[in-house]
């Protein structure tokens, strides 16, 4: 008996930090009383995963189809904020592409107009602390896209890693958040840029509400990446969200050269009044037309539009014509160009950049990964002529790791990257503000390396998460250590507005004069105007 004695207590004394560890440091707390906090519309109730605060769909704003974004209605009690809210109604997917989903694993979460909602991550609350504020704005254009799209954008890590408050959203997209039906009444004079004024309404909320999440509402970082960063570019021209932040990143997403011309997009709007047989009297009749059918006429009313332009000898922007910011003249009074838009915005430190590979040529044809450097040369030969000699020499000048064939046609420098420099020597003419400029080059291994330095793979590093996305970066030790520094050249620039970290060479500001880069790899380094001349032979044909 005594020997038995002796061996549960023991086996007990075994046993306690196992189950020390169950009873206080479970993964998941979550409770009607666990993670309360205030909103100025009622409490939320979130949960805490691995010691970081989570609060999922809390709502930011209300609207009606094709108005201005109102402050939502309040409620009574303690909300639960466990799960994220809906998506904005977008086109469905039906088939993937089975080797690049497997990739990305995307989340098409659920569709709902209602959709006006946001995420919060913080490491405390109520704890005296100002934390920067980092507001992440999805990509997909104007027209697709969610907060929870892709793995890379849960905030959870990075909040964690930089003691920040991370914060994601959901708002109105393609024709529920740009169709402009300025033209038939008053009602509707906010319609072609309600997506926008959806963003600045979560932004407003983050200033009135943050503080009560453990943020610094002073202290507020935009970024974003592809059609998110052409929301970051967007904000900055936009005078009603002056100073609802104070530094921003666009990641792969300086695309946008203008604004949409309104009478342009007031000619979508009669478009597609035409497309479904209505009177401008019977305009009303589409508030309460389904999602689907509103979707159906907008394919034909846009290329009607776009044809009309053609015809008529106007320009269409480079990847069509479709849905994005007006120049309305109300809500965005200034083109991007005009010294009063660039003006509004420069006094806000900027980091910029893009990927190597971005939409590269070997993903869209996959035969170009097999491709020998003869066929290489004979494809070249296409664009460069006598020249793909000296092009190819270039290539290996700027990216002295070239090593497939493929790698010649891959590099992006007609999309993105020219559009990151333009971006940057107008904010570093305006002057009053530093610009950073990176560009990511470190390729996955995944796949046998076809994925390189894809459109969209840098986020999992900004956001420090190489776990939840290990598909695409394999997972491995070199991942982990980038993103490491990565993430927390992100955080220090969301602190200070200087993205300078430790284990990264010195990264100067940029300037037209110096071309200051990071190129981010598992060495980092910085180069000078290190592929000026490929970018000149590139535009020059």
């Amino acid at each position: 008996m005594k020997k038995n004695s002796t061996f549960w207590a023991l086996l007990a004394l075994c046993l306690m930090p196992v189950l020390g560890y169950c009873q206080s440091g479970d993964a998941v707390t979550a409770g009607e009383n666990i993670a309360v906090t205030g909103t100025d519309n009622g409490q939320v109730w979130g949960y805490i995963h691995n010691g970081t605060y989570n609060y999922k769909g809390i709502p930011y704003a209300q609207a009606k189809r094709f108005m201005a974004p109102e402050k939502p209605t309040a409620w009574q009690g303690v909300r639960a904020s466990l799960v994220y809210g809906a998506v904005c109604p977008i086109d469905a997917t039906a088939t993937v592409n089975d080797p690049i989903e497997f990739g990305f694993q995307h989340n098409w979460g659920y569709m709902n107009e209602d959709c006006l909602k946001l995420n919060v991550w913080t490491p405390g609350l109520n704890d005296q602390k100002k934390r920067p504020v980092m507001v992440w704005l999805h990509g997909g254009g104007f027209a697709a896209g969610s907060a929870i799209e892709l793995p890379s954008y849960d905030g959870e890590n990075l909040s964690k890693k930089g003691d920040v408050v991370v914060v994601s959203i959901n708002h109105r997209l393609n024709l529920l958040g740009f169709l402009n039906l300025s033209a038939y009444g008053d009602k509707y004079k906010s319609s072609a840029n309600v997506g926008m004024m959806d963003v600045v309404a979560a932004l407003q909320w983050v200033k009135q509400n943050i503080a009560s999440f453990g943020g610094d509402p002073d202290n507020v970082t935009i970024f974003g990446q592809s059609g998110g960063g052409g929301k970051v570019t967007t904000l900055m021209a936009a005078p009603s969200a002056k100073g609802l932040f104070h530094k921003a990143i666009v990641q792969s997403g300086s695309y946008q050269s203008k604004f949409m011309d309104n009478e342009v997009s007031k000619r979508i709007g009669a478009a597609m009044l035409e497309v479904l047989n209505l009177q401008p009297s019977q305009v009303d009749s589409l508030q309460t037309i389904p999602y689907e059918r509103l979707s159906a006429a907008a394919k034909k009313a846009l290329p009607k539009v776009a044809q009309q332009l053609k015809a008529e000898g106007k320009p269409v922007a480079g990847f069509g014509l479709g849905w994005e910011p007006v120049n309305d003249g109300v809500f965005l009074p200034y083109q991007l160009n005009d010294a009063a838009a660039i003006e509004l915005s420069k006094n806000i430190p900027l980091l910029v950049g893009s990927t190597k590979t971005e939409f590269m040529a070997s993903l869209i044809n996959p035969a170009i990964r097999n491709y020998s450097l003869d066929e290489v040369k004979t494809n070249l030969q296409k664009k460069y002529g006598d020249k793909t000699d000296t092009y190819m020499a270039e290539v290996l000048k700027s990216y002295p790791g070239t090593v497939k064939p493929s790698d010649y046609l891959d590099i992006d420098l007609a999309t993105f990257r020219p559009g990151v420099i333009r971006q940057a020597n107008a904010k570093a003419i305006a002057g009053a503000a530093p610009v950073y400029m990176y560009m990511f080059t470190w390729q996955s291994p995944v796949a046998d390396g076809m994925f390189k330095s894809i459109h969209c793979i840098d986020i999992c590093f900004e956001f420090d998460n190489i776990k939840r996305c290990e598909e695409i970066t394999g997972g491995g030790k070199e991942a982990y250590a980038l993103a490491t520094k990565m993430s927390q050249a992100w955080v220090n620039f969301a602190r200070t507005g200087n993205p300078n970290a430790k284990g990264l060479p010195n990264w100067p500001a940029y300037t037209a004069q110096n071309g200051a880069e990071m190129l981010f790899d598992n060495k980092p380094e910085v180069k000078f105007h290190h592929d000026a001349t490929l970018l000149q032979m590139a535009s020059a044909k």
